[in-house]
């Protein structure tokens, strides 16, 4: 069934017979606030009387200070409320966002694996990977030579330190070089 399309006149005089009906509903919704405002004023906010006396002025002067320190109380006590409510709203606009999003990330937790088997978890099965670094190592044989074996059998400091003590010593130190 074909759906019947509506003229632009009549769309427009709908359009502004809501606008009309909108532009009421937000008058009186003002005149409403209006007088709560009132209301709420003269049933907590008496007239002022002006006290002829100095006792008497700072007796009210006391209890208008009394006044202001409560509503401060209650205006801490709601903006903190206010605060800690964004925050809620702030985390929960970000979960919403995670939720929305086309990859939820995992938890991540520790694996333990070899490096042969992260090397094939990389590079797939087809791969053989051997990581066994000793047997790829070059085998080198140590030599000692005759001078390393000398300074290591040099024995006793002080009976070298004797025998080249004197003109004796230096002699046979020069005698042994050349």
């Amino acid at each position: 069934m074909s759906e019947k399309k509506m003229s632009s006149s009549r769309k427009h005089h709908l359009k502004s017979l809501m606008l009309s009906i909108a532009k009421s509903l937000l008058d009186k919704e003002v005149k409403e606030r209006e007088e709560e405002r009132m209301r709420y004023m003269t049933e907590n906010c008496p007239p002022l009387s002006m006290p002829g006396s100095m006792q008497e002025l700072q007796e009210l002067c006391r209890e208008l200070h009394h006044k202001i320190d409560t509503v401060d109380e209650q205006r801490y006590d709601l903006e903190s409320k206010v605060v800690k409510c964004d925050k809620e709203i702030e985390d929960l606009k970000i979960k919403v966002q995670d939720l929305k999003g086309k990859f939820k990330k995992p938890p991540l937790r520790k694996v333990r694996m070899s490096a042969d088997a992260m090397l094939q978890a990389l590079l797939g099965s087809k791969h053989k990977v051997n990581l066994d670094l000793r047997a790829n190592l070059k085998q080198v044989k140590k030599e000692v030579k005759e001078e390393d074996k000398d300074l290591r059998d040099v024995g006793d400091w002080r009976k070298n330190i004797e025998d080249k003590a004197g003109m004796d010593g230096r002699k046979k130190m020069f005698e042994s070089e050349a």
